[in-house]
């Protein structure tokens, strides 16, 4: 029975038919492009990545989106990475390119973490799935984290993974976050930290601590 007093969830709307047949051409083109990438992790990521068995939120910053898959399944084999995304008709687009490319989604609300979207992601992290968040995003401001990721963290008492990248040779895409979308064929490193929930617990100011760390990972 539904709580006359909460509003609605958001109607999910998905692709089907020849409109998803749109996105396979796209997203097998993305995925030929980054398997030409020479991905690199640096010594703290190697390690972190290499010990951390657990489910875990990873967060990065929306302009670092293009080779988060590709990262995932080189260096984290034997789970599945979900990302939040909208239930909008726009999400449905993403929704099927991210399928594409290898990553799933739970479709709720992206400007906001609303507690259908906090719950499907914390069911995915205590299946022993990953969580993607991607703290600017959809819109902005570039490089202000919101705390939804921490929220989700502090709750489900997962850990939180920084993740910070370093382009050899890449584009700029005159979007809000000048988005970077790195040459064929060049090099990326990837470093990453570890936030262990007591660590988010014993924060008294976690999202200025966060974004700080998140800056630090990803010089421009």
């Amino acid at each position: 029975m539904t709580d006359p007093l909460l509003p609605p969830p958001p109607r999910i709307h998905a692709l089907a038919g020849w409109r998803r047949a749109l996105v396979w051409p796209l997203g097998l083109l993305v995925r030929a492009w980054c398997r030409t990438l020479r991905i690199a992790l640096d010594a703290p990521a190697r390690d972190l990545l290499g010990r951390i068995d657990r489910p875990a939120v990873f967060t990065l910053w929306h302009n670092r989106l293009f080779i988060a898959a590709e990262i995932y399944r080189r260096f984290r084999r034997g789970k599945h990475l979900y990302a939040l995304v909208s239930a909008s008709k726009d999400g449905a687009w993403l929704s099927a390119f991210f399928e594409v490319v290898g990553m799933r989604t739970v479709r709720g609300s992206s400007s906001r973490l609303g507690r259908q979207a906090l719950h499907g992601l914390a069911d995915k992290l205590q299946s022993g799935q990953d969580i993607g968040i991607t703290p600017d995003g959809p819109r902005g401001p570039c490089y202000e984290l919101k705390g939804g990721g921490i929220i989700l963290a502090r709750r489900t008492g997962a850990t939180t993974i920084l993740v910070g990248m370093h382009f050899g040779r890449a584009w700029r895409v005159p979007s809000w976050d000048r988005f970077y979308l790195p040459w064929p064929f060049s090099r990326i490193t990837v470093t990453a930290e570890e936030w262990p929930a007591e660590r988010l617990a014993q924060s008294d100011e976690p999202i200025g601590e966060m974004q700080a760390r998140l800056l630090a990972l990803n010089p421009d």
